[in-house]
C-alpha cells in the first residue's frame, strides 16, 4: 500500500538525499517536502525529482503548527520524517536562539500537530509514524579509550546545538509515552556526501582546495568523528520505518572514526591525484594552484579551537545491526571518492551557494 510522507527539512543536505533515495526505491509513495529555505536549504538539491508526480514541495516553517496540521490533513500523511534543524555548532555558539526556536519549539509544533490530526481527530490512529532524526552529539564527548555511544549512553550535550537536539529527543519520547504517538528516533554520526552545505568540514576542504584557499583546522586537528555516507543514513531510516519498534531509538553509524586532520590530509591527497591524472581539471579550476602542483596540504592552516569543542564522537550501531539488519554499504574510501567527484562535477550547485546567487534567486521567487 502506498504511503504518504511529510519530510521536514527536505531541501537540506540529509533531507534531500533521503527524498532522492525514497522516491527511487518507492516510486508509488507520495512525498511532501516542507522546508523554510533558510541559508542551508536548497531547492536545487531537489531538481532531479521536481517533476515527479508523487513529489510536492511546500515552503514553510515547522513552527507553524496550523500549516503542519493542514498538510497532514489535506495530503493524508501517514509518515512524518523530521530532518529540519539548525545544525551547525559554530552558529549555535554565536546565535543560540535560532537553535532553540527551530529544534525545540519547531519539533514540539510538529508533535502537537501530529497528535491532533492522527490521534485527537482520528485520521490515522493506528498506522501513523513520527520519525525523529537526531545526532550523536546529544551524548557529549568521549575520550580516546571510551566505548562508542550506545542507545543507553546518558545524555550530556556540550553545545547549544546539541542541547537543543537533546531537548527535542526528550519531547518525542514524551509524546509517545504520554499520548501514545507512534514514534521512533535515530541518532546518527557525522554525515558526508552530495549536497552538503559548503560550510561543513568535508565540502569546505574540497571547495577551498579548488579555490586555493586556506584549509582551517581547529586546535591540533585531533578531534575524532565517526563518518557516515549520507545514503547509508537514508537506508538506516528506511529500515527503522520498516522494522523498528515503536518508541525505540536506534543509533546509525558508519563504523568509521577519523581525526579531522587525517580527513583533511586524505582529501588533499585524493585531490592532488585527481589533478595529476586528469589535466583538464587544471583548466576547469585555474585557481587550484596547490592541487595542480600536487601540494594541497600546503593550504592547511591551524586556527584557535572553538569553545567547548568535543574531542571524540563514535556510534555503536550494534542494535540497528542486530534488530534491523543495518550495515553501511559504503566504505570511507568509496564514499569519500564519490563525494569528491560529485563536487568536482557539480560546481554550479555549490558555487551558487557560495556566491549568494542562489539566495538571491530564492528571495525573488518567494520574497
Amino acid at each position: 500500500m502506498a504511503r504518504v510522507l511529510l519530510v521536514t527539512g527536505g531541501a537540506g543536505f540529509i533531507g534531500a538525499n533521503f527524498v532522492h533515495y525514497w522516491l527511487a526505491k518507492y516510486p508509488e509513495d507520495n512525498v511532501v517536502v516542507l522546508d523554510a529555505l533558510t541559508y542551508a536549504g536548497n531547492l536545487a538539491s531537489l531538481d532531479a525529482v521536481k517533476d515527479a508526480a508523487t513529489y510536492t514541495f511546500v515552503r514553510g516553517d515547522i513552527c507553524d503548527q496550523a500549516l503542519i496540521e493542514k498538510l497532514l490533513r489535506e495530503h493524508g500523511v501517514d509518515t512524518l520524517v523530521h530532518f529540519a534543524a539548525e545544525s551547525h555548532v559554530d552558529r549555535s555558539i554565536t546565535g543560540p536562539d535560532a537553535f532553540i526556536e527551530t529544534n525545540v519549539i519547531g519539533t514540539h509544533s510538529l508533535l502537537k500537530a501530529a497528535k491532533k490530526i492522527w490521534l485527537d481527530e482520528g485520521q490515522n490512529p493506528e498506522n501513523h509514524r513520527f520519525h525523529h532524526v537526531s545526532t550523536d552529539e546529544v551524548y557529549g564527548t568521549l575520550t580516546a579509550d571510551d566505548p562508542a555511544f550506545s542507545e543507553t549512553t546518558a545524555y550530556a550535550p556540550n553545545s547549544p546545538y546539541s542541547a537543543s537536539k537533546a531537548a527535542s529527543d526528550h519531547l518525542v519520547r514524551a509524546y509517545h509515552h504520554t499520548y501514545g504517538l507512534k514514534v521512533t528516533t535515530s541518532n546518527c554520526s557525522n554525515n558526508y556526501g552530495p549536497f552538503h552545505f559548503p560550510e561543513k568540514l568535508i565540502p569546505l576542504v574540497i571547495t577551498n582546495i579548488l579555490h586555493n584557499k586556506a584549509l582551517p583546522i581547529y586546535g591540533d586537528g585531533q578531534q575524532v568523528r565517526d563518518w557516515l555516507y549520507v545514503v547509508d543514513h537514508a537506508r538506516g531510516i528506511d529500515l527503522i520505518l520498516e522494522k523498528g519498534v515503536i518508541g525505540e531509538t536506534y543509533n546509525i553509524g558508519g563504523i568509521n572514526e577519523w581525526a579531522n586532520i587525517d580527513i583533511v590530509k586524505l582529501i588533499c591527497e585524493l585531490m592532488d591525484k585527481a589533478f595529476a591524472s586528469d589535466p583538464a581539471l587544471a583548466q576547469r579550476f585555474p585557481a587550484a594552484v596547490a592541487a595542480n602542483a600536487g601540494d594541497s596540504q600546503s593550504l592547511i592552516t591551524y586556527v584557535k579551537d572553538r569553545p567547548g569543542h568535543d574531542r571524540r564522537y563514535a556510534i555503536d550501531p550494534a542494535k540497528a545491526n542486530s534488530e534491523l539488519g543495518y550495515q553501511p554499504a559504503e566504505t570511507f574510501e568509496t564514499g569519500i571518492r564519490k563525494t569528491l567527484n560529485w563536487y568536482i562535477d557539480n560546481t554550479d550547485w555549490w558555487e551558487k551557494v557560495m556566491d549568494g546567487s542562489y539566495r538571491n534567486w530564492i528571495e525573488k521567487q518567494y520574497g
